[in-house]
């Protein structure tokens, strides 16, 4: 074994900082190959977990069609209440007044439950572009995805609870009776 003198310290500290840094570079390469080299299985794990979001849209999207069944009985009511309108006198005209304010409400409560839903559909779009981003870029992405899950299913309660909120207000008014 050498025995090293004088500039010895200072040429051990560079061969140690150059046995330290040559791993951290192989590390480093080996983390860029990683991102660039996506297998086959990365995606297919990918896809799927992209299958469950995918029936949630699904349901999403019919939910979204009854929804928009309501809206447009009530501006179907909306029509009728209007025509009758002109031919109204006396206490009629404040039942009529009322309907009115009572269908505008309902129409109100539908519009944001039909925004809340859709914003949850987005919301599940970008859970699943999310996660196929991650796979790519070789990146852990499981936070914003699980962050905009959880968002996702916020605002598909609020829709909801619009939703029954409407249905309430239709129930107890009985314009569904009225002629």
């Amino acid at each position: 074994m050498k025995k090293i003198t004088g500039n010895g310290s200072l040429r051990s500290i560079a061969m140690n900082m150059t046995a330290t840094t040559t791993p951290e570079r192989a590390m480093r390469a080996a983390n860029e190959d990683r991102k660039v080299d996506t297998t086959i299985t990365d995606i297919t794990h990918v896809i799927q977990l992209a299958v469950a979001p995918v029936f949630l849209l699904t349901a999403i999207a019919t939910l979204i069609n009854a929804m928009n069944t309501r809206l447009s009985r009530v501006v179907d009511r909306r029509r009728v209440v209007l025509g009758r309108l002109g031919s109204v006198a006396g206490d009629e005209q404040d039942t009529v007044d009322e309907e009115l304010a009572q269908l505008e409400r309902r129409g109100q409560l539908i519009y944001y439950a039909i925004f809340s839903v859709v914003l949850s559909a987005l919301l599940v779009c970008l859970v699943v572009a999310a996660a196929f981003v991650g796979a790519l870029l070789a990146e852990p992405l499981a936070r914003l995805v699980a962050s905009l899950f959880i968002l996702a299913m916020l605002s598909m309660i609020t829709g909801l609870c619009l939703f029954l909120q409407e249905i309430y207000l239709a129930v107890r008014a009985g314009t569904h009776t009225r002629r």
